[in-house]
């Protein structure tokens, strides 16, 4: 039987991305009806290579009906299946395939903080098992016409840019992400040497403190598509200003026009054109919300325009993002929240520039190193 898109979708996930093995326990979760054909490939695949796959498949409207209805004991209600499964699960595999991108845009912002508070150390138990080596996971999508209407695109337009941008037109995908992970640990090896990483552009003069941090290739382990190559920063250093260009969205809410202030790790100060107010009550979620998480380098030059996906847009070619919220322990960040809001600002515009201890190592969207 020939292989479909699918079946080449799958062995990337399974096969490179979770590298399942004989006797792995792997938790498929797939977030609408709409991931069907890739929840199945994926389920086969798993068990091709001798792995107990378990499925969770949900209803999209029920998280809206839960922030709208549950009282404060049922938001701040962690169940035991769950926290057994992100304990015990040796490889995680996430299909998002949303029917309406908007379904959260209009729930209670105090609710939304609220329940991410109780869930955070879900992800942190996930965060510190994969940065151990005990789990692996991989979140994914597929084309929706939620998400080409977000993009602008018809179905078929979205479509060929979602496989495109996973290189899911090659013959070797796998070959290629390996490619790009050369080039990219190249880049993070020098990284790995500097102690403070400065960007500056339009509205923009930031400074990260980096020593003894951790930069990371990413390349279709943990995000695919993928490319980008990121550190947490160290906690109480990071001071000045940003401002991003790119629409931000978060669980359904847009901001526009973001401008953040930063002083010794924290942001102080949040103006925006639209969407201030849930800006800050995602800042406010708890202790670790207004700390910087991640700084990172996108470079898949297959997506070039912002499509209203994080999981795409973040990795824009020529862009940069910065995570306010939890970092990640792999890289030695010690931030803990439930937030994690990547924000993304455009790099390729005249002056845009990243220097690494006071050396132009990036300009106008591109390496110079």
């Amino acid at each position: 039987m020939q292989d479909t898109i699918w079946d080449k979708y799958a062995r990337v996930l399974v096969d490179y991305s979770t590298n399942v093995q004989k006797g792995d326990l792997v938790q498929i979760r797939g977030t609408s009806v709409y991931a069907k054909d890739l929840v199945k490939a994926i389920y086969k695949r798993v068990l091709e290579r001798g792995g107990h796959p378990i499925v969770r498949t949900s209803i999209e409207d029920l998280s809206d009906t839960f922030i709208k209805y549950a009282t404060d004991e049922q938001l701040d209600y962690v169940d035991p299946i769950t926290k057994l499964e992100y304990e015990t699960v040796d490889k995680f595999i996430s299909i998002g395939a949303p029917m309406n991108t908007k379904n959260m845009a209009r729930a209670d912002m105090k609710k939304l903080a609220r329940r991410s508070a109780a869930t955070k150390n879900l992800s942190e138990t996930l965060m510190n098992r994969s940065a151990k080596g005990e789990a692996s996971w991989v979140v994914a999508d597929v084309p929706t016409h939620a998400l080409a209407q977000e993009a602008k695109m018809s179905y078929d337009e979205y479509s060929e840019f979602l496989f495109n941008a996973c290189y899911l037109d090659l013959d070797d995908p796998v070959a290629k992400l390996k490619e790009l992970d050369e080039k990219q640990t190249a880049w993070a090896s020098y990284l790995n040497g500097v102690k403070k990483v400065r960007i500056f552009g339009d509205r923009t003069d930031i400074t990260f403190g980096v020593e003894g941090r951790k930069w990371i290739s990413c390349s279709g382990l943990n995000n695919y598509p993928d490319g980008e190559v990121f550190t947490s920063p160290v906690e109480d250093d990071v001071n000045g200003e940003i401002y991003f260009d790119f629409p931000q969205l978060y669980r359904g809410n847009e901001a526009h026009g973001v401008h953040l202030w930063v002083e010794n790790g924290k942001v102080v100060k949040v103006q925006a054109d639209k969407g201030e107010d849930f800006v800050n009550a995602m800042f406010d979620m708890d202790e670790g919300s207004r700390g910087i998480g991640e700084i990172a380098i996108g470079t898949n030059d297959r997506v070039q325009d912002v499509t209203g996906n994080i999981l795409f847009d973040e990795k824009i070619g020529g862009s940069i993002h910065m995570a306010i919220g939890a970092s990640y322990p792999e890289t030695g960040g010690k931030n803990v929240s439930g937030l994690h809001w990547d924000m993304i600002k455009g790099m390729k515009s005249e002056g845009s520039k990243i220097f690494a201890d006071d050396v132009l190592i990036y300009e106008n969207g591109k390496f110079l190193i």
